[in-house]
Protein backbone atom coordinates (compact mmCIF):
# COMPACT_ATOMS: atom_id res chain seq x y z
CA UNK A 1 0.00 0.00 0.00
CA UNK A 2 1.29 3.45 -0.91
CA UNK A 3 2.17 5.80 1.88
CA UNK A 4 -0.13 8.77 2.50
CA UNK A 5 2.09 11.83 2.27
CA UNK A 6 -0.62 14.53 2.47
CA UNK A 7 -3.68 13.43 4.53
CA UNK A 8 -5.50 16.60 3.48
CA UNK A 9 -4.89 17.81 -0.05
CA UNK A 10 -6.71 19.25 -3.03
CA UNK A 11 -6.67 18.47 -6.75
CA UNK A 12 -7.82 21.23 -9.10
CA UNK A 13 -8.84 20.63 -12.72
CA UNK A 14 -8.28 24.00 -14.40
CA UNK A 15 -10.25 25.36 -17.37
CA UNK A 16 -10.67 28.78 -18.93
CA UNK A 17 -14.08 29.62 -17.42
CA UNK A 18 -14.16 27.46 -14.29
CA UNK A 19 -12.12 25.17 -12.06
CA UNK A 20 -13.19 21.95 -10.39
CA UNK A 21 -11.59 21.38 -6.98
CA UNK A 22 -11.66 18.20 -4.93
CA UNK A 23 -10.45 18.11 -1.33
CA UNK A 24 -9.48 14.66 -0.11
CA UNK A 25 -9.37 14.05 3.65
CA UNK A 26 -7.76 10.75 4.69
CA UNK A 27 -8.40 9.36 8.20
CA UNK A 28 -6.09 7.16 10.26
CA UNK A 29 -7.61 4.03 8.74
CA UNK A 30 -6.53 5.13 5.27
CA UNK A 31 -10.05 5.92 4.05
CA UNK A 32 -10.33 9.11 2.02
CA UNK A 33 -13.43 11.31 1.98
CA UNK A 34 -13.81 13.55 -1.09
CA UNK A 35 -15.57 16.91 -1.42
CA UNK A 36 -15.85 18.46 -4.87
CA UNK A 37 -16.88 22.01 -5.76
CA UNK A 38 -16.80 24.11 -8.92
CA UNK A 39 -15.75 27.78 -9.05
CA UNK A 40 -15.70 30.33 -11.88
CA UNK A 41 -12.28 31.81 -12.68
CA UNK A 42 -13.15 35.42 -11.76
CA UNK A 43 -10.93 36.81 -9.00
CA UNK A 44 -13.83 37.05 -6.54
CA UNK A 45 -14.71 33.39 -7.06
CA UNK A 46 -11.08 32.29 -6.77
CA UNK A 47 -10.96 34.01 -3.37
CA UNK A 48 -14.02 31.93 -2.47
CA UNK A 49 -12.01 28.85 -3.48
CA UNK A 50 -9.22 29.99 -1.14
CA UNK A 51 -11.68 30.53 1.71
CA UNK A 52 -13.11 27.05 1.13
CA UNK A 53 -9.63 25.51 1.27
CA UNK A 54 -8.95 27.38 4.51
CA UNK A 55 -12.18 26.05 5.99
CA UNK A 56 -11.02 22.52 5.09
CA UNK A 57 -7.54 23.15 6.60
CA UNK A 58 -6.05 22.30 3.21
CA UNK A 59 -2.72 23.87 2.32
CA UNK A 60 -1.42 21.26 -0.18
CA UNK A 61 -2.80 21.82 -3.67
CA UNK A 62 -2.04 20.16 -6.99
CA UNK A 63 -3.19 21.38 -10.39
CA UNK A 64 -2.32 20.73 -14.01
CA UNK A 65 -0.48 23.39 -16.01
CA UNK A 66 -3.18 23.98 -18.64
CA UNK A 67 -1.92 26.67 -21.01
CA UNK A 68 -1.95 30.02 -19.21
CA UNK A 69 -5.18 29.27 -17.32
CA UNK A 70 -3.37 28.07 -14.21
CA UNK A 71 -1.78 31.50 -13.63
CA UNK A 72 -4.88 33.24 -12.13
CA UNK A 73 -5.44 30.32 -9.74
CA UNK A 74 -1.77 30.22 -8.77
CA UNK A 75 -1.69 33.97 -8.11
CA UNK A 76 -4.52 33.68 -5.57
CA UNK A 77 -3.34 30.49 -3.82
CA UNK A 78 0.42 31.16 -3.87
CA UNK A 79 0.68 33.00 -0.55
CA UNK A 80 -1.39 30.54 1.53
CA UNK A 81 -1.02 27.11 -0.10
CA UNK A 82 1.84 24.89 -1.20
CA UNK A 83 0.84 24.70 -4.84
CA UNK A 84 2.24 21.95 -7.07
CA UNK A 85 1.88 22.78 -10.77
CA UNK A 86 2.14 19.46 -12.60
CA UNK A 87 3.26 18.78 -16.14
CA UNK A 88 0.25 17.23 -17.97
CA UNK A 89 2.29 14.21 -19.11
CA UNK A 90 2.77 13.14 -15.48
CA UNK A 91 -0.92 13.33 -14.45
CA UNK A 92 -2.81 12.43 -17.61
CA UNK A 93 -6.01 10.51 -16.91
CA UNK A 94 -7.18 7.35 -18.65
CA UNK A 95 -8.70 8.08 -22.02
CA UNK A 96 -12.43 7.34 -22.20
CA UNK A 97 -12.89 7.64 -18.44
CA UNK A 98 -12.33 11.36 -18.08
CA UNK A 99 -14.68 13.93 -16.63
CA UNK A 100 -13.84 17.18 -14.86
CA UNK A 101 -14.77 15.70 -11.49
CA UNK A 102 -12.81 12.48 -12.10
CA UNK A 103 -9.78 14.49 -13.22
CA UNK A 104 -9.79 16.54 -10.01
CA UNK A 105 -10.15 13.37 -7.90
CA UNK A 106 -7.31 11.74 -9.86
CA UNK A 107 -5.07 14.74 -9.20
CA UNK A 108 -6.01 14.62 -5.52
CA UNK A 109 -5.23 10.88 -5.28
CA UNK A 110 -1.86 11.27 -6.98
CA UNK A 111 -0.89 14.20 -4.81
CA UNK A 112 -1.88 12.62 -1.49
CA UNK A 113 0.67 9.85 -2.20
CA UNK A 114 3.32 12.38 -3.28
CA UNK A 115 3.47 11.02 -6.83
CA UNK A 116 3.33 14.37 -8.66
CA UNK A 117 6.68 16.08 -9.41
CA UNK A 118 6.45 19.84 -9.06
CA UNK A 119 7.25 22.10 -11.99
CA UNK A 120 9.77 24.86 -11.40
CA UNK A 121 7.84 28.06 -10.66
CA UNK A 122 10.21 30.94 -9.78
CA UNK A 123 9.14 33.76 -7.43
CA UNK A 124 7.03 36.63 -8.78
CA UNK A 125 9.91 39.12 -9.50
CA UNK A 126 11.75 36.48 -11.54
CA UNK A 127 8.53 35.56 -13.37
CA UNK A 128 8.07 39.22 -14.33
CA UNK A 129 11.64 39.42 -15.67
CA UNK A 130 11.09 36.16 -17.56
CA UNK A 131 7.86 37.46 -19.14
CA UNK A 132 9.46 40.69 -20.37
CA UNK A 133 12.60 38.93 -21.64
CA UNK A 134 10.54 36.44 -23.62
CA UNK A 135 8.56 39.32 -25.12
CA UNK A 136 11.83 41.05 -26.01
CA UNK A 137 12.92 37.85 -27.73
CA UNK A 138 9.70 37.87 -29.78
CA UNK A 139 10.24 41.51 -30.74
CA UNK A 140 13.75 40.72 -31.94
CA UNK A 141 12.29 37.93 -34.09
CA UNK A 142 9.75 40.40 -35.55
CA UNK A 143 12.60 42.80 -36.26
CA UNK A 144 14.53 40.07 -38.09
CA UNK A 145 11.41 39.21 -40.12
CA UNK A 146 11.07 42.82 -41.27
CA UNK A 147 14.76 42.86 -42.24
CA UNK A 148 14.19 39.78 -44.38
CA UNK A 149 11.17 41.38 -46.09
CA UNK A 150 13.14 44.52 -46.91
CA UNK A 151 16.02 42.44 -48.21
CA UNK A 152 13.57 40.44 -50.34
CA UNK A 153 12.18 43.65 -51.88
CA UNK A 154 15.70 44.83 -52.72
CA UNK A 155 16.57 41.51 -54.34
CA UNK A 156 13.47 41.31 -56.56
CA UNK A 157 14.12 44.94 -57.59
CA UNK A 158 17.66 44.10 -58.80
CA UNK A 159 19.25 46.20 -56.06
CA UNK A 160 22.16 43.99 -54.95
CA UNK A 161 23.75 46.23 -52.34
CA UNK A 162 23.87 43.28 -49.92
CA UNK A 163 26.48 41.65 -52.17
CA UNK A 164 28.87 44.56 -51.62
CA UNK A 165 28.41 45.78 -48.04
CA UNK A 166 28.70 43.62 -44.95
CA UNK A 167 25.57 45.06 -43.29
CA UNK A 168 22.63 46.06 -45.47
CA UNK A 169 21.10 47.92 -42.52
CA UNK A 170 24.22 49.87 -41.60
CA UNK A 171 24.27 53.68 -41.55
CA UNK A 172 25.74 54.10 -45.06
CA UNK A 173 23.48 51.48 -46.64
CA UNK A 174 20.34 52.92 -45.05
CA UNK A 175 21.23 56.41 -46.36
CA UNK A 176 21.37 55.00 -49.88
CA UNK A 177 18.14 52.97 -49.50
CA UNK A 178 16.24 55.94 -48.04
CA UNK A 179 17.48 58.16 -50.90
CA UNK A 180 16.22 55.61 -53.44
CA UNK A 181 12.80 55.49 -51.74
CA UNK A 182 12.51 59.29 -51.51
CA UNK A 183 13.80 59.93 -55.05
CA UNK A 184 12.78 56.97 -57.24
CA UNK A 185 13.49 58.90 -60.45
CA UNK A 186 17.04 59.88 -59.47
CA UNK A 187 19.16 57.18 -61.11
CA UNK A 188 22.58 58.86 -61.27
CA UNK A 189 23.15 60.27 -57.79
CA UNK A 190 26.57 60.30 -56.15
CA UNK A 191 26.87 57.70 -53.38
CA UNK A 192 30.29 58.86 -52.16
CA UNK A 193 28.84 61.50 -49.84
CA UNK A 194 26.70 58.85 -48.14
CA UNK A 195 29.47 56.35 -47.48
CA UNK A 196 31.67 55.96 -44.45
CA UNK A 197 35.36 56.69 -44.95
CA UNK A 198 36.25 52.98 -44.83
CA UNK A 199 33.79 52.28 -47.66
CA UNK A 200 34.95 54.95 -50.12
CA UNK A 201 36.96 52.41 -52.12
CA UNK A 202 33.73 50.51 -52.79
CA UNK A 203 31.88 53.52 -54.22
CA UNK A 204 32.06 52.37 -57.85
CA UNK A 205 30.92 48.83 -57.01
CA UNK A 206 28.05 50.11 -54.86
CA UNK A 207 26.91 52.40 -57.69
CA UNK A 208 26.68 49.35 -59.96
CA UNK A 209 24.85 47.29 -57.35
CA UNK A 210 22.00 49.84 -56.90
CA UNK A 211 21.29 50.14 -60.61
CA UNK A 212 17.96 48.32 -60.39
CA UNK A 213 14.26 48.82 -61.01
CA UNK A 214 12.31 49.59 -57.83
CA UNK A 215 8.62 49.50 -58.69
CA UNK A 216 6.00 51.52 -56.80
CA UNK A 217 4.40 48.46 -55.08
CA UNK A 218 7.81 47.30 -53.84
CA UNK A 219 8.67 50.83 -52.69
CA UNK A 220 5.37 51.08 -50.77
CA UNK A 221 6.05 47.72 -49.15
CA UNK A 222 9.56 48.77 -48.14
CA UNK A 223 8.30 52.02 -46.57
CA UNK A 224 5.79 50.08 -44.47
CA UNK A 225 8.45 47.54 -43.46
CA UNK A 226 10.94 50.26 -42.54
CA UNK A 227 8.32 52.09 -40.48
CA UNK A 228 7.45 48.86 -38.65
CA UNK A 229 11.17 48.09 -38.23
CA UNK A 230 11.81 51.49 -36.61
CA UNK A 231 8.77 51.09 -34.32
CA UNK A 232 9.97 47.67 -33.20
CA UNK A 233 13.40 49.10 -32.38
CA UNK A 234 11.73 51.76 -30.23
CA UNK A 235 9.61 49.14 -28.46
CA UNK A 236 12.68 47.01 -27.80
CA UNK A 237 14.43 50.02 -26.25
CA UNK A 238 11.37 50.72 -24.06
CA UNK A 239 11.08 47.15 -22.83
CA UNK A 240 14.83 46.99 -22.12
CA UNK A 241 14.45 50.07 -19.92
CA UNK A 242 11.65 48.33 -18.00
CA UNK A 243 13.75 45.17 -17.64
CA UNK A 244 16.77 47.07 -16.30
CA UNK A 245 14.52 48.56 -13.64
CA UNK A 246 13.33 45.09 -12.54
CA UNK A 247 16.80 43.53 -12.26
CA UNK A 248 18.25 46.04 -9.80
CA UNK A 249 17.97 43.58 -6.84
CA UNK A 250 19.93 40.97 -8.82
CA UNK A 251 22.97 42.97 -9.93
CA UNK A 252 25.35 40.77 -7.91
CA UNK A 253 24.06 37.60 -9.61
CA UNK A 254 24.32 39.27 -13.02
CA UNK A 255 27.97 40.12 -12.36
CA UNK A 256 28.63 36.48 -11.49
CA UNK A 257 27.09 35.22 -14.74
CA UNK A 258 28.88 37.88 -16.78
CA UNK A 259 32.19 36.51 -15.50
CA UNK A 260 31.73 33.46 -17.76
CA UNK A 261 34.07 33.71 -20.78
CA UNK A 262 31.23 33.42 -23.32
CA UNK A 263 28.71 35.89 -21.84
CA UNK A 264 29.36 39.58 -22.49
CA UNK A 265 25.87 41.01 -23.07
CA UNK A 266 23.96 41.95 -19.91
CA UNK A 267 20.64 40.93 -21.48
CA UNK A 268 21.98 37.42 -22.03
CA UNK A 269 22.70 37.21 -18.31
CA UNK A 270 19.25 38.65 -17.52
CA UNK A 271 17.61 36.05 -19.76
CA UNK A 272 19.41 33.25 -17.88
CA UNK A 273 18.34 34.71 -14.52
CA UNK A 274 14.77 35.01 -15.82
CA UNK A 275 14.67 31.35 -16.82
CA UNK A 276 16.40 29.61 -13.89
CA UNK A 277 16.18 32.23 -11.12
CA UNK A 278 18.88 32.95 -8.55
CA UNK A 279 18.04 30.36 -5.88
CA UNK A 280 19.65 27.09 -6.93
CA UNK A 281 18.07 25.23 -4.01
CA UNK A 282 14.97 24.89 -6.22
CA UNK A 283 16.91 22.18 -8.09
CA UNK A 284 18.21 19.00 -6.47
CA UNK A 285 21.58 19.28 -8.22
CA UNK A 286 23.28 20.66 -11.29
CA UNK A 287 22.26 17.46 -13.12
CA UNK A 288 18.63 18.18 -12.28
CA UNK A 289 18.95 21.71 -13.66
CA UNK A 290 20.56 20.48 -16.90
CA UNK A 291 17.85 17.86 -17.30
CA UNK A 292 15.17 20.52 -16.73
CA UNK A 293 16.79 22.64 -19.45
CA UNK A 294 16.76 19.74 -21.92
CA UNK A 295 20.53 19.38 -22.16
CA UNK A 296 20.92 15.76 -21.01
CA UNK A 297 20.12 12.47 -22.79
CA UNK A 298 16.79 10.87 -21.97
CA UNK A 299 16.37 7.49 -20.29
CA UNK A 300 14.54 5.25 -22.76
CA UNK A 301 15.32 1.58 -22.17
CA UNK A 302 13.17 -1.52 -22.56
CA UNK A 303 14.07 -5.22 -22.43
CA UNK A 304 17.70 -4.30 -21.89
CA UNK A 305 17.84 -2.27 -25.09
CA UNK A 306 18.45 1.47 -25.12
CA UNK A 307 16.29 3.31 -27.61
CA UNK A 308 16.55 6.98 -28.57
CA UNK A 309 18.64 8.96 -26.06
CA UNK A 310 18.42 12.32 -27.79
CA UNK A 311 17.90 15.40 -25.62
CA UNK A 312 14.32 16.29 -24.73
CA UNK A 313 12.29 19.20 -26.06
CA UNK A 314 12.42 20.98 -22.71
CA UNK A 315 14.03 24.39 -22.28
CA UNK A 316 12.66 25.98 -25.46
CA UNK A 317 13.95 29.40 -24.36
CA UNK A 318 17.09 28.69 -22.34
CA UNK A 319 18.48 25.88 -24.52
CA UNK A 320 18.95 27.99 -27.70
CA UNK A 321 20.42 30.75 -25.54
CA UNK A 322 22.99 28.41 -23.99
CA UNK A 323 23.83 26.97 -27.41
CA UNK A 324 24.65 30.50 -28.60
CA UNK A 325 26.83 30.98 -25.51
CA UNK A 326 28.53 27.63 -26.22
CA UNK A 327 29.36 28.73 -29.78
CA UNK A 328 31.00 31.83 -28.29
CA UNK A 329 32.79 29.84 -25.58
CA UNK A 330 34.61 27.59 -28.05
CA UNK A 331 36.05 30.72 -29.70
CA UNK A 332 37.26 32.28 -26.47
CA UNK A 333 41.01 32.83 -26.34
CA UNK A 334 40.96 33.67 -22.64
CA UNK A 335 39.67 30.23 -21.65
CA UNK A 336 40.59 27.47 -24.12
CA UNK A 337 39.19 24.62 -22.03
CA UNK A 338 35.82 24.64 -23.77
CA UNK A 339 37.49 24.66 -27.20
CA UNK A 340 39.60 21.62 -26.28
CA UNK A 341 36.59 19.70 -24.96
CA UNK A 342 34.56 20.67 -28.02
CA UNK A 343 37.25 19.35 -30.38
CA UNK A 344 37.55 16.09 -28.44
CA UNK A 345 33.79 15.42 -28.56
CA UNK A 346 33.34 16.63 -32.13
CA UNK A 347 35.79 14.00 -33.43
CA UNK A 348 33.63 11.22 -32.03
CA UNK A 349 30.07 12.59 -32.04
CA UNK A 350 29.92 15.54 -34.46
CA UNK A 351 29.29 19.26 -34.10
CA UNK A 352 25.70 19.22 -32.81
CA UNK A 353 26.29 16.80 -29.94
CA UNK A 354 29.55 18.55 -29.08
CA UNK A 355 27.93 21.99 -28.85
CA UNK A 356 25.13 20.60 -26.66
CA UNK A 357 27.81 19.14 -24.39
CA UNK A 358 29.48 22.54 -24.09
CA UNK A 359 26.11 24.16 -23.31
CA UNK A 360 25.65 21.51 -20.61
CA UNK A 361 29.05 22.45 -19.13
CA UNK A 362 28.18 26.15 -19.14
CA UNK A 363 24.91 25.52 -17.28
CA UNK A 364 26.81 23.39 -14.77
CA UNK A 365 29.18 26.32 -14.23
CA UNK A 366 26.28 28.75 -13.80
CA UNK A 367 24.63 26.47 -11.23
CA UNK A 368 27.74 26.20 -9.05
CA UNK A 369 28.62 29.89 -9.46
CA UNK A 370 25.16 31.01 -8.29
CA UNK A 371 25.02 28.33 -5.59
CA UNK A 372 28.38 29.35 -4.10
CA UNK A 373 27.97 33.04 -5.00
CA UNK A 374 31.38 33.04 -6.68
CA UNK A 375 32.51 34.29 -10.12
CA UNK A 376 33.99 32.01 -12.75
CA UNK A 377 37.39 30.66 -11.68
CA UNK A 378 39.70 30.41 -14.70
CA UNK A 379 42.31 28.48 -12.71
CA UNK A 380 40.02 25.46 -12.51
CA UNK A 381 39.85 25.23 -16.29
CA UNK A 382 43.52 25.29 -17.23
CA UNK A 383 44.32 21.68 -16.34
CA UNK A 384 43.20 20.11 -19.60
CA UNK A 385 44.11 23.02 -21.86
CA UNK A 386 46.61 20.79 -23.73
CA UNK A 387 45.39 17.58 -25.40
CA UNK A 388 46.58 14.40 -23.72
CA UNK A 389 48.92 12.02 -25.50
CA UNK A 390 47.00 9.07 -26.87
CA UNK A 391 50.04 7.10 -28.10
CA UNK A 392 53.03 5.43 -26.46
CA UNK A 393 56.18 7.59 -26.57
CA UNK A 394 58.35 4.55 -27.44
CA UNK A 395 57.61 1.46 -29.52
CA UNK A 396 58.90 -1.77 -28.03
CA UNK A 397 60.13 -4.78 -29.98
CA UNK A 398 57.02 -6.80 -29.15
CA UNK A 399 54.76 -4.00 -30.39
CA UNK A 400 56.71 -3.89 -33.68
CA UNK A 401 56.37 -7.65 -34.19
CA UNK A 402 52.62 -7.57 -33.54
CA UNK A 403 52.18 -4.68 -35.97
CA UNK A 404 54.10 -6.48 -38.74
CA UNK A 405 52.04 -9.62 -38.15
CA UNK A 406 48.82 -7.67 -38.56
CA UNK A 407 50.14 -6.54 -41.96
CA UNK A 408 50.58 -10.18 -43.06
CA UNK A 409 54.31 -10.65 -42.47
CA UNK A 410 55.60 -13.86 -40.96
CA UNK A 411 58.15 -13.12 -38.25
CA UNK A 412 60.42 -16.07 -37.29
CA UNK A 413 61.04 -16.69 -33.63
CA UNK A 414 64.58 -15.34 -33.11
CA UNK A 415 64.80 -16.45 -29.51
CA UNK A 416 67.67 -18.94 -28.81
CA UNK A 417 66.37 -22.12 -27.20
CA UNK A 418 68.65 -24.15 -24.97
Amino acid sequence: MLKIVYPICCGIDVHKKFVVATVGTTNKSGVTDYQTRQFPTFTENLHQLLDWLKSQSCINVCMESTGKYWHPVFNILEDYCNVVVANPKYVKGIRGKKTDKKDSIWLCDLHKHGLVPNSFIPPLPIRQIRDLMRYRFKLINFKTSEKNRIQNSLTVSNIMISSVVSDTFGVSSMKIINHILENPDDKDFDVSSMLHASMQDKAATITKSINGNLTKPQADKMRICLGHFNNIEKHIADIETAILGLVQPYLAQLEIILSLPSIKDVFTAIAIIGEIGCDMSAFHSSKHLCSWAGLTPQNNESAGKKKSVRVSRAGVYIKPLLVQCANAAIKSKKCTYFKVRYDQIKKRRGHKKAIIAIAHMLLNCIYHMLDKNEPFNYDLYTIDSKPKQTYAPQITEEMTVRYLQTLGYQIPDMRITT
